[in-house]
Parts: structure tokens; sequence; C-alpha cells
């Protein structure tokens, strides 16, 4: 009898996590692929890896960082078998629609999508997850240090490009 009942307390232990974090997850997968139903598919699968390893999870207190390990797992894990599709079309001759919100937001998303990996993942555990320097260095199995100089590199990466994309729109505005 005890059994019966504490299977039916991880299921929903289980099941508070996953209402919790899941949106947080979603959010992290989506930006690492920029792909919505991949990041679906990512999620699902992390969750799935979760739950069959749910007796491993050394604090169940706080089982974020753990579930966005399996998540940056199973996005690696997704890229070891990835075989790429490619069009070739000439640019001109692809649909793209003129929508210059979506285009400036699609160039940003560019931008820290070109970020070197070592890069872009703290960034993105710092940003969408909201994770500390010592919680990336944990789950980057890295120094806090090594990460606090990664984040500092990414921002002033990004200023830059963003700063040198403003200057060469003025002078074109300019000279126009």
């Amino acid at each position: 009898m005890l059994i019966p009942m504490l299977t039916g307390l991880r299921q929903k232990h289980f099941d508070q996590v996953v209402r919790a974090y899941s949106p947080e997850l979603f959010r992290f997968a989506y930006w690492m692929c920029r792909d919505r139903f991949v990041a679906e598919d990512l999620v699902q699968e992390a969750l799935s890896r979760a739950w069959i390893n749910w007796d491993k999870l050394r604090d169940p207190s706080n089982p974020k960082p753990w579930l966005m390990t399996i998540l940056r797992n199973e996005h690696a894990r997704l890229y070891e078998r990835k075989q790429f599709d490619y069009v070739d079309d000439a640019p001109e001759d692809l649909d793209i629609a003129a929508d210059h919100d979506a285009i400036e937001l699609h160039d940003l998303e560019n931008l820290i999508a070109s970020l070197p990996l070592s890069l872009r993942e703290p960034f993105l555990l710092q940003t969408l997850g909201g994770f500390s320097c010592s919680e990336i260095a944990e789950q980057l199995e890295t120094t806090e240090g090594a990460i606090m100089v990664r984040l500092t590199r990414a921002r002033q990466t990004l200023r830059s490009t963003l700063e040198g994309t403003a200057n060469a729109a003025n002078r074109s505005r300019k000279s126009s």
C-alpha cells in the first residue's frame, strides 16, 4: 500500500513542477532553436527524461536548474543527428514580408543567435532563465568568474554591433 501512495505523491510533485516551469523551459528552448515546434518537442522530451530520472533529482525544492540542464542536453542531442535542409533559390526569389518591426526583431534574434555558443548560453540562461551567475556556472560546469566574463563579452558584442548598426543607419539618413 505504501508504494502506490509514494507514486501518487511523486506524480503530484512532478505535475506541479511541470505547470510551474513549462513556460520558462519553452521560452529558453525557443531562443536556442528559434522554431516553435522544435521548442515544443524539446520541452516534451526534456520533461519525459525528467520524469524517467525524477528519483535522481538532488534538490526537489529547486528543480529548475536540473530541468534547464536536461533541456540544454536535449538541444545538443538534436544537433548530433540533425540533417540540414537547404533551399537553392536566389534571395530575390524568396517571399519575405516587409514588416519593419518584424525585421528589427528578426535582426535582434539573428544577432543573439550569431553569438558563439559559449557566450549565448550563459546570456540566455540569465536573461530568459533568470539564473544567477553561480547557478549558471553550476549548470555549465565552470567557475562563476568564467560566467561573468562570458556575460560581459556577450553584452559588449551585442552593444557594439547595435551601436555600429545605429551609426550606419544615421549616416545613411544624413547622406540621403
